[in-house]
């Protein structure tokens, strides 16, 4: 074998390498995290533990690598406790099929969707596209929806009282006033198809 041609395998090797890893980052994540900045943030992921869910349906949860991950199967991770008032944080990988999202103040944890929640979508191919990623479902539609597959997404939400506002990596997608859902009740990630959580945190509002 002449020189240039190990040369050139060798040079092909290290790009897939290069490639393999890569890829791989997108999913890697430190256990140990931060609260985003300011004071009184309470964390429902933080990498070490799922204690503040209860996980229900038919995917596969599980904590691996500082995040909730599965791939297959439709699920959710409900909160046991409830929220009302509150500000969220977190971020968020799907594939370019994957359905998640996050619903807040579900009215029955055993018909948890957007007509017992408020859903906040995560969903670039929903087959009505102007409740795709970025809208709150039925509530505030979308038009030129951020694209969220293959990348960590970050979601922020905010819900005081009937203001309802929904960012998505920077960009707010719903600022909409709506008084169907006021009461407190848990919330819940959304896990259909291939989906990570990470670096979920809430913080309540008086």
């Amino acid at each position: 074998m002449s020189k240039s041609l190990k040369f050139a395998l060798a040079c092909a090797s290290s790009a897939a390498i290069v490639m393999l890893s890569g890829c791989a980052g997108f999913e890697q994540t430190p256990v140990a995290v931060a609260p985003p900045a300011g004071s009184g943030w309470l964390p429902l992921i933080d990498g070490t533990n799922l204690n503040a869910f209860v996980p229900i349906g038919t995917a596969p949860i599980r904590l691996e690598n500082g995040m909730a991950k599965a791939e297959v199967g439709t699920g959710y991770l409900l909160t046991k406790k409830p929220f009302q008032n509150f500000e969220l944080s977190a971020e968020v990988y799907v594939d370019s099929v994957a359905n998640s999202g996050i619903m807040i103040r579900c009215t029955d944890p055993a018909k948890v969707g957007a007509d017992a929640c408020y859903e906040f979508n995560v969903w670039d191919v929903r087959p009505d596209p102007t409740y795709a990623t970025g809208a709150i479902v039925n509530v505030s539609k979308v038009t030129d929806f951020p694209k969220s597959a293959g990348k960590w997404n970050t979601l922020n939400i905010l819900a005081d009282g009937s203001h309802l506002v929904f960012t998505v990596n920077g960009l707010k997608t719903a600022d909409v006033q709506n008084s169907k859902l006021l009461a407190g009740g848990p919330l819940a990630l959304q896990f259909d198809g291939y989906v990570r959580f990470k670096n979920v945190w809430i913080r309540p509002l008086k």
